[in-house]
């Protein structure tokens, strides 16, 4: 049969049951669909939980799925091929501009558990991490908050806001209207601390709308810190080809990921959650050093390779690690990292060796330039905190200074480059030297901006790293040093 004859995957042709929804995510994507997703559908207790999932910006995802009755295919894709799993854990898929829908299933009193992964940027956090009222999204969504219409309970105001956030607080509101009492709200963002950094956002922007309903908040809502962990590679067409091909039927929204998976929560859930522990989920008391080492030492060398892979010409992250400087520079960061994690607990060693394992799986095409957005704020958790943890002892940090500097030669040579903070961007790099890594680093952080030692320090580093292939061939080809430590090849008019 052609893919035009094949059946379409729905609960139709495979009938999987459709559990009453009791989680609410907001973020649905690739991501949310591979990892919690897969971990509710195989907790014991499923039949008992069903997922309604919101998109962010766009609807696509949604409409896609809700044809589907929600079901779509994982592809688990190691180095020796492919396996395929039908997931049917999330029973309602909406536009998340249809705030008057979540307003309606996070009042509902069976809702246990909102979910998050809205990216890091969407938190709005200013640099010091603190709440930042100020920043255009909010001030919009406080704008359409204060001059909203009718009760939170209904549809909600007659514009509704559109940060994830903003329309989270406003169901919140609906669910105290309604009296249904306390839900836990669950990040799974790659933010350290990420459950304190989502309560400081979510209390901060209620404070600035409505102090009743930031007090019912703080008091009824537990807010649950996690550490996600899953590589998962953007959909091509080639993927949703192989579905039709392999398993028999259409499935338009087929997701690709690494056979790895892990989940690390911490925290109270008042109203109940799946036993995703039986399906490998963690739940620890102090989840600090779990999530350091996922942060530091895979989003960590993914943010160092998204930008070092770039600059040397790579497309993926399994090219990127193949190249001796890229591989040594994130070697060199790792030592730095690994000195500042507890060895004893988290099996540092294998953990590292696993990382280049599944980085280099190449039948795992991970994009740079999908990791490499949003450097700001990721840059803020992945090199800053290493880098003064080095420095308080002594050291220099050159292995995490690196990782600034290749970003900022990144973001020296693009054009447009995605991140909350762009224009800024745009801005530093119209000034030159020193003024202009100073400018860049104190988007990232005034920590960073304020020392002058660390200024130079990343100054020194920047150029590094280069596309020039004669003196990559001498890097590769001599058997000789490929360290990051050497004299810097200066990229004219983009170097500091």
């Amino acid at each position: 049969m052609t893919g035009g004859q094949l059946p379409r995957l729905d609960r139709t042709f495979w009938p999987l049951p459709q559990a009453p929804v009791r989680i609410v995510h907001l973020g649905l994507g690739a991501f949310h669909r591979s990892h919690q997703a897969w971990y509710t559908q195989h907790a014991p207790d499923a039949a008992d939980w069903g997922i309604a999932a919101f998109t962010g910006r766009r609807p696509d995802a949604a409409l896609a799925l809700a044809a589907q009755d929600g079901l779509f295919t994982i592809i688990d894709r190691s180095g020796n091929g492919d396996d395929f799993e039908v997931i049917g854990s999330i029973v309602e898929a909406v536009d998340g501009a249809d705030v008057g829908r979540l307003c309606e299933l996070v009042s509902a009193p069976e809702t246990a558990v909102v979910t998050l992964t809205i990216t890091e940027a969407a938190y709005g956090l200013a640099s010091d991490g603190s709440f930042d009222a100020g920043s255009s999204a909010v001030a919009g969504d406080l704008a359409v908050l204060a001059g909203g219409t009718g009760t939170a309970g209904n549809a909600g105001p007659a514009v509704t806001p559109t940060t994830p956030l903003g329309r989270l607080v406003l169901a919140l509101a609906a669910r105290r209207d309604a009296g249904a009492g306390p839900v836990a709200v669950v990040s799974c963002d790659n933010l350290s601390g990420n459950g304190e950094v989502a309560r400081r956002a979510i209390v901060g922007l209620a404070e600035a709308w409505d102090m009743d309903v930031a007090a019912w908040i703080a008091e009824n809502v537990s807010f649950v810190s996690s550490s996600v962990d899953r590589i998962t590679p953007r959909t091509t067409d080639a993927d949703v080809a192989e579905v039709e091909e392999r398993c028999g039927y259409r499935d338009g929204s087929p997701v690709v990921a690494e056979p790895f998976r892990d989940w690390v929560l911490s925290g109270d859930f008042p109203a109940g959650r799946p036993r995703w522990e039986d399906a490998g989920a963690v739940v620890v008391d102090d989840i600090e050093p779990y999530e350091n080492r996922k942060l530091w030492l895979l989003n960590g060398a993914h943010s160092l390779l998204a930008y070092a892979g770039q600059l040397r010409g790579h497309t993926t992250v399994a090219e990127a690690l193949e190249d001796p400087l890229c591989r040594e520079a994130v070697e060199a960061f790792w030592d730095e990292a690994s000195a500042h994690l507890p060895e004893e607990d988290l099996h540092i060693p294998e953990y590292r060796e696993a990382l280049r394992a599944r980085f280099g799986n190449r039948r795992i095409a991970h994009h740079l330039s999908q990791i490499a957005a949003d450097g700001t704020t990721k840059l803020r958790m992945r090199a800053l905190p290493v880098l003064v943890a080095e420095r308080s002892e002594g050291r220099s940090g050159a292995g995490s200074a690196l990782m600034l500097a290749a970003w900022i030669d990144y973001v020296g040579q693009e054009d447009s480059v995605q991140d909350p903070l762009s224009s800024a961007i745009r801005t530093a790099n119209g000034s030159a030297g020193h003024e202009r890594v100073a400018t860049l680093l104190n988007l990232v952080s005034p920590q960073l901006s304020d020392d002058p030692e660390i200024v130079s320090l990343v100054a020194s580093r920047c150029g590094t790293l280069t596309t020039d292939t004669s003196e990559g061939a001498d890097a590769t080809d001599s058997g000789g040093s490929t360290s990051a430590t050497s004299a810097p090849h200066l990229i004219p008019g983009r170097n500091s």
